[in-house]
């Protein structure tokens, strides 16, 4: 799933996950929260934390940085949760910190190599950026296929 942009210029939004540093699509973001403890539901996957109420509506709430395999969230008033749409699916992304909204051209966006068919799902460029590395997250290779999201 390619997340939409516009051509030649990408709206970014860069975000830390265990001193790492990954970007999505602005487009797909509908807000940025604190942290709020979920509610645990039961045969989840165990980067799912549980569910939380936004507003009325029910959503997942995934912890990235397991999602990735970079180990477990312990989630601290620090962490923040990134709250993402696509198509009709909603779900907020578990990160350590928000760092900046960015503008890029979609030129200096570079393939990452091939190594495994878990990175080649999840991440779909590397950008680099003032002496940086960056790599761009396909939010739609993130959700959890069969799972229902959203209430």
């Amino acid at each position: 799933m390619t997340e939409p942009s516009t051509a030649g210029q990408l709206e970014l939004i860069s975000f830390e996950i265990g001193g790492q540093e990954f970007c999505i699509d602005i487009s797909v973001v509908r807000e940025i929260r604190g942290w709020t403890p979920a509610m645990p539901m039961p045969q989840m996957p165990e980067y799912i934390r549980g569910v939380i109420n936004l507003r009325g509506v029910v959503m997942a709430v995934l912890d990235l940085r397991n999602r990735l395999g970079l180990g477990r969230t312990e989630p601290s008033s620090r962490n923040v949760i990134v709250v993402v749409q696509l198509n009709d699916q909603m779900v907020g992304l578990l990160v350590d910190a928000v760092q900046e909204t960015f503008m890029v051209d979609s030129e200096c966006l570079q393939s990452p190599p091939v190594m495994d068919a878990t990175v080649d799902m999840f991440i779909d460029a590397i950008i680099p950026l003032d002496g940086r590395m960056l790599s761009r997250l396909v939010v739609g290779a993130l959700m959890p296929g069969g799972v229902a999201l959203a209430a």
